[in-house]
């Protein structure tokens, strides 16, 4: 019998929680710090105890078959640096169905809020949804306001982010992927703006990890679900052991400093 939505929730937000470790982006560009090994960077994050792996569906097939692990996020959206004033237009490559058969337990898109293509990606956002839900398949909404014509309320403290979570629920999603707002006091509003789990991205390269983890712990006291980072664990010199700290924070609900501990 076909797992439910519910069992499949479970599974990669065990608890309504979950470190999930996104794959996706040597799609958008390559060569990418620490995706060259694909198979590295998977087996790393599944070891250091991830719950959940987004990956395009070509790399879904492979690592499902490969692994036989159960966690594999199938990612339907895609654009490359080359597109030109359409680089940030995520057009959709993959079918829920399709995703399924591949080996995937869930499926993720993206939007991109005040883009000029927000509303084909809204459009793409919806029938994927409509798709997923006979088949029992959780939506990931990678919701981020970032394009040139966003129109934000000067009294918002999110700039945005909770229009992008809310955004994600009507259409559908059952998790919403967002940035940090800067501060426990605005998340708990993007967190408080729909009634599903919220996961927060990790951004560019570049922040210490030990920041990192601080953002997390302050997320998480917020109201947050978890993590949804990518290359603040694959790209570093022991992906497992940054998963591992992230997961010591999110499900076993230890401090930041108490889970840098991890990454010794």
């Amino acid at each position: 019998m076909a797992e439910t939505l519910s069992e499949r929730l479970e599974r990669l937000l065990p608890g309504g929680r979950g470190v999930w470790v996104p794959m996706d982006h040597s799609t958008s560009r390559y060569p990418e710090a620490g995706l060259g090994d694909t198979d590295a960077a998977v087996d790393a994050a599944i070891s250091g105890g991830a719950d959940a792996i987004i990956l395009q569906k070509g790399a879904v097939s492979h690592h499902a078959g490969r692994t036989g692990w159960g966690g594999f996020v199938c990612h339907v959206s895609a654009s490359t640096v080359h597109g030109g004033t359409r680089s940030q237009d995520k057009v959709s490559v993959a079918t829920a169905r399709e995703c399924l058969s591949r080996g995937a337990t869930g499926l993720s898109a993206q939007i991109n809020l005040g883009e000029d293509a927000e509303a084909d990606m809204i459009e793409r956002m919806g029938s994927l949804t409509s798709d997923a839900h006979p088949l029992g398949l959780p939506v990931l909404g990678m919701a981020y306001p970032r394009g040139p014509n966003l129109v934000l309320d000067p009294t918002d403290s999110t700039h945005g982010i909770a229009h992008a979570v809310r955004l994600a629920w009507e259409l559908g999603c059952h998790i919403a992927k967002v940035p940090w707002t800067g501060s426990p006091e605005s998340f708990s509003v993007v967190v408080s703006a729909a009634p599903i789990p919220v996961l927060i991205a990790g951004g560019p390269g570049g922040t210490a990890f030990t920041g990192l983890l601080g953002i997390v712990e302050q997320a998480m006291g917020a109201g947050g679900a978890g993590v949804c980072i990518g290359r603040q664990v694959f790209g570093a010199e022991d992906p497992a052991a940054h998963v591992r700290a992230l997961s010591a924070i999110v499900h076993n609900g230890e401090s930041a400093s108490e889970a840098a501990s991890h990454l010794r």
